[in-house]
């Protein structure tokens, strides 16, 4: 008896402490570094937040294409795609939008299938 209640112990510690471990995961909401260098928290939905931005990073010459995405952390992201990755690119194509980190892949061209 007294070894059922050790094992019904134990499992219940173990279950809380993952709950814990999971709710605190949950409060490391991806954060984004604004303008000034602080840590800005989303506002908006990512695809919300995308949908705003497209015509404007379109607009950039050698930009191709925008997308929600994921960093190699799982973290959300806003995915720009390039023909050609080049630093003056690079330097017009923000490092967040809204606290999203915006990720930057060269695809080359893209053209419809026929």
């Amino acid at each position: 008896m007294n070894q059922t209640l050790l094992r019904i112990g134990i499992l219940s510690f173990i279950c809380w402490m993952s709950l814990l471990m999971d709710l605190g995961a949950g409060c490391g909401r991806d954060v984004g570094i604004g303008e000034k260098g602080k840590n800005t928290m989303p506002l908006r939905d990512i695809n919300q937040v995308m949908e705003s931005h497209t015509k404007e990073l379109m607009s950039l010459q050698g930009v191709v294409g925008v997308y929600v995405g994921q960093l190699d952390s799982g973290a959300s992201c806003i995915g720009v795609m390039v023909m050609k990755k080049t630093p003056e690119l690079e330097q017009k194509i923000p490092k967040t939008l809204e606290g999203y980190p915006v990720k930057i892949d060269e695809t080359g061209e893209i053209k419809p299938m026929k």
